[in-house]
C-alpha cells in the first residue's frame, strides 16, 4: 500500500485481502440489470472491489452511530438517528450510476435492517425550457444548469427526518424533467445520491451539497479512457434509439453515423471535457473514497483518504 497526498493507495490486489466475503448476495443476471449501457463489470468486480467497499461504509456507519448516539447522551435526550447519506460524483460516462446502483443493492442485501434509497442529482437539473430561457442550453451539466437550492433544500429535508419527500424525475430518453412526475424519498436508513455535481462548488457562501454526506465516493478514470467510453456509449444509444421516434437520440440515429459521432466527438470536447476539467476533476480530493478504472471499466486502485 502506497500513499498519494492525503490518500492512501491501495492496489486492488491488496484491496480484496482486507475484507474475505462470503456468498456474493446477488447473481450474474441481476449484476447485467444493474450496469449502464456499455459499461463493463463482472462478479468478480463485485467480490474483489465493492463487497470490501460495502463492509467499509459499514464501518463509517457504525461510526456515525455512535456519535449520534453520544449525542443524545450528552443532551440527556433521545436523538432520532438521520439517515446515512453517500455521495458518488465523477465524469460523464465514467460509470458511477452502475457503482451506485450496486452498491444500493449490495448495502441493501448485506444489511438487511436497512432500507436504501437512490436518487440522482439529474432530477435537480432546471428543465430543457428554462435552460433556453437563460441561454445555457448548451451548458447543460454545468452548475449554472442545476437547482442547487432546491437540492440542499431537499438534502436537508432528508437529514432532517422529513418523509415522503417529492423530487422531479428526470428522463434520459426525453433528455428533459418529466413534467408533473415525481420520485419520492420515504425515510431511508441509507440515502445514496449521484450525479456529476455532487462535490462541487456550493450554491451559496455557506453551504456544500457534501455538508450532507457521511460518506463520499468519487469515481475516476484517464479523460482519454472516459471519452473513448463516451464516444462507445453514445454509439450504442444510437443503436437502439432508432426504434423510438420519442428518443432524444432518434435524430441522430436515423441520420448519417458519421456526422452524429462528429457532433458527439464535438459535445465531448466542448461541453463534457470542459466540464470535467473545470468543475469536475477539482472536487476529486474532496472525496473520503476513489475508485480508480483502467481499460474496460476495471478498478485498478482505491484511494482512501487518510484524515
Amino acid at each position: 500500500m502506497n500513499e498519494r497526498g492525503n490518500y492512501y493507495r491501495i492496489a486492488r490486489d491488496d484491496w480484496q485481502d482486507f475484507y474475505t466475503p462470503g456468498n456474493t448476495p446477488l447473481t450474474q443476471a441481476e449484476l447485467d440489470s444493474i450496469k449502464s449501457l456499455n459499461d463493463r463489470i463482472s462478479m468478480k468486480d463485485v467480490e474483489d472491489v465493492y463487497v470490501p467497499l460495502c463492509h467499509l461504509i459499514h464501518l463509517y456507519m457504525k461510526d456515525f452511530e455512535s456519535l449520534t448516539l453520544s449525542k443524545g447522551l450528552f443532551l440527556h435526550r433521545y436523538v432520532k438517528m438521520p439517515p446515512f447519506i453517500i455521495g458518488i460524483a465523477g465524469s460523464v460516462a465514467v460509470g458511477k450510476s452502475t457503482t451506485a446502483r450496486l452498491l444500493q443493492t449490495l448495502l441493501d442485501r448485506l444489511f438487511k435492517h436497512q432500507t436504501v434509497q437512490l436518487i440522482t442529482t439529474d432530477g435537480f437539473l432546471y428543465p430543457n425550457a428554462v435552460l433556453e430561457k437563460r441561454g445555457i442550453m448548451d451548458r447543460k451539466g454545468f452548475p449554472e444548469s442545476y437547482d442547487m437550492e432546491k437540492l440542499i433544500d431537499v438534502l436537508n429535508e432528508v437529514k432532517s427526518g422529513k418523509e415522503n419527500i417529492p423530487i422531479p424525475k428526470y428522463s434520459h430518453d426525453v433528455y428533459d424533467i418529466v413534467d408533473g412526475e415525481f420520485e419520492t424519498i420515504d425515510s431511508p436508513d441509507i440515502l445514496i445520491v449521484e450525479g456529476i455535481n455532487t462535490l462541487q462548488l456550493p450554491a451559496n457562501q455557506q453551504i456544500y451539497v457534501s455538508d450532507f454526506f457521511d460518506l463520499s465516493i468519487f469515481v475516476d478514470a484517464e479523460p482519454k479512457m472516459i471519452e473513448r467510453w463516451y464516444l462507445e456509449r453514445f454509439e450504442s444509444l444510437l443503436d437502439t434509439a432508432f426504434k423510438k421516434p420519442e428518443n432524444y437520440y432518434y435524430q441522430y440515429a436515423i441520420g448519417d453515423r458519421q456526422t452524429a459521432l462528429t457532433m458527439a466527438e464535438d459535445v465531448w470536447k466542448n461541453v463534457n471535457l470542459k466540464n470535467l476539467e473545470e468543475y469536475i476533476l477539482p472536487t476529486r480530493g474532496r472525496a473520503d473514497i476513489i475508485l480508480h478504472k483502467a481499460k474496460h471499466h476495471i478498478i485498478d486502485e482505491i484511494y482512501l483518504r487518510k484524515y
